[in-house]
């Protein structure tokens, strides 16, 4: 059996990490959301009767929650402790995402708000969701920690192919990528991998009911995606990604160099 811990899940990636690893009765998943009874009805809608997956709540902004869903997991999975811990729930700011980083400062409030938002939720929330959950990792047989990150914090392909957009999520998301070092230069001895992974580029309904202007802001971006991987072709459905991401993160390990790496879906820095 495999325990899985996982923020997120009441869709996207996450939801898509809940069905394909809980098809196996042999593996037991708890997901973390913020609006439990929701959840609850989708997974019994879509997914049907899994005594296997147990739905929690856990808020990376609530730190209460995240104790609670601690202790609440430990009563779950007892003295297996966990496998893999997967910090994938994460606020992807409208504001920033499809606009350069200039235009952002003609609204400071709402750069102030979105900025403490994005890194009280991607950064600090991590920070106590891992240190609040690694006893159970400790327990565990496998010992993985991994955080999805995001390719827009590389800074060879900002600066290489200039994207403009999405500043202040980069932001967050390079400053999860040091947490994640960090956890690992302290865990690691103990046997924990700790690492962070993009997920590439992934249809989860973020680009529906854009403005003219954040359609432009999109092209930009697509066109920097292009110049830096002609073969992109746009977003991949959320079952090929989740495939594709499991994949690397049951082969990944510490002694074949992934301690506290930031690495792309495909385990390297290749982003699409």
């Amino acid at each position: 059996m495999s325990v899985y811990v996982i923020t997120g899940v009441s869709s996207g990636i996450g939801f898509g990490f809940l069905k394909s690893i809980s098809e196996d009765p042999q593996n037991l998943v708890v997901g973390l959301v913020r609006n439990k009874a929701a959840t609850e009805q989708k997974v019994a809608t879509e997914l049907g009767k899994r005594s296997n997956a147990h739905i929690l709540h856990g808020d990376l902004t609530n730190y209460a929650s995240l104790k609670q869903a601690a202790a609440d997991t430990a009563k779950i999975v007892g003295e297996h402790g966990i496998d893999y811990l997967v910090g994938n729930a994460a606020f992807p700011a409208q504001f920033d995402a499809f606009s350069p980083i200039g235009e952002l400062g003609e609204e400071p409030e709402q750069l102030d708000n979105v900025a403490d938002k994005l890194f009280k939720t991607n950064v600090t929330g991590n920070i106590h969701f891992f240190n609040l959950f690694m006893p159970l990792v400790l327990k565990g047989k496998t010992k993985k920690v991994i955080a999805i990150t995001s390719g827009h914090a590389d800074l060879d392909f900002i600066n290489n192919f200039d994207v403009e957009n999405s500043a202040l999520y980069s932001a967050s998301k390079a400053a999860l990528n040091i947490i994640v070092a960090k956890f690992s230069a302290q865990y690691k001895k103990d046997g924990v991998l700790v690492f962070s992974m993009s997920p590439g580029v992934v249809e989860v309904g973020h680009f529906g009911d854009l403005t003219p202007k954040q359609t432009e802001g999109l092209m930009k971006f697509v066109g920097s995606v292009q110049a830096y991987a002609p073969h992109f072709k746009g977003p991949v459905p959320v079952e090929g990604a989740v495939q594709t991401i499991r994949s690397l993160w049951e082969r990944a390990s510490i002694e074949t160099g992934y301690a506290g790496a930031f690495v792309s879906q495909f385990g390297n820095r290749q982003w699409v």
